[in-house]
């Protein structure tokens, strides 16, 4: 089933979102990231090899801290570019006192929000 690209988005686990931010890697591909990027030039720019880029653009992604975009491409040779998507991870302690974890999202575009459904469909064929 194809998610929801206009629903609001599920808060992340909080061990999700710690695990990510705890990595040095992670943190360099955030910082990295000043506008989209594929895996490769991400793996370049922060000197980090491409088997280990993935996995962390994982952790970030499941996260709820990146998200990937398709590219198309006329030669039919998509590609997928990595940006972030929030602007501050806050912890809170909820009224059952157990932590819960808000992140701050940047307003979307109908642009990013229409390359968001391609994406999802995409993933769905």
């Amino acid at each position: 089933m194809v998610r929801d690209p206009f629903a609001d988005e599920d808060a992340p686990d909080l061990q999700d979102v710690l695990d990510a931010l705890e990595d040095p890697d992670c943190r360099a591909f955030v910082r990295a990231l000043e506008e989209p990027m594929t895996a490769s030039e991400l793996s370049e720019a922060c000197d980090v090899p491409l088997s280990t880029t993935y996995r962390k653009l994982d952790l970030l992604t499941e996260a709820s801290l990146l998200g990937e975009r398709t590219e198309i491409r006329k030669d039919g040779q998509h590609t997928t570019r990595y940006a972030v998507e929030f602007e501050g991870v806050r912890i809170l302690l909820g009224d059952d006192r157990e932590f819960v974890v808000r992140v701050d999202r940047p307003e979307r575009t109908p642009d990013q929000r229409l390359a968001d459904m391609w994406t999802e469909v995409r993933k769905e064929t």
